[in-house]
């Protein structure tokens, strides 16, 4: 992958996350104040905790820090994959927003 097809695929993956925290501080009582600076998303929860999102472009990789760990993403076989586990980006950010959140909540590509 190129590091521009990188930069496309990552940035619309980081619009995703927004995009989905608004509609879900609109449809349910979950608390999610997302903010974003440059290749990096922060989604802070009314506890005080939080998780971020952030490109590692030399990597080609999107990491996910949350209470439960640190988790690095590559792209492969058609989505963005744990580089130790094979787990899907958005099943890895859905169980860690949920549990930030303390209620289920889900995100998808």
């Amino acid at each position: 992958m190129t590091d521009l097809e990188y930069l496309d695929m990552a940035e619309a993956l980081l619009a995703q996350i927004e995009a989905r925290c608004d509609q879900l501080n609109e449809t349910t009582d979950a608390d999610i104040d997302n903010q974003r600076v440059g290749g990096l998303v922060t989604l802070a929860f009314a506890d005080g905790s939080q998780i971020v999102v952030n490109l590692q472009k030399p990597l080609q990789e999107i990491w996910l820090a949350s209470r439960s760990g640190g988790y690095h993403f590559r792209h492969q076989d058609g989505g963005w994959r744990d580089t130790k586990t094979g787990e899907d980006f958005f099943e890895r950010l859905s169980a860690s927003v949920s549990e930030h959140a303390g209620m289920p909540l889900t995100f998808s590509a």
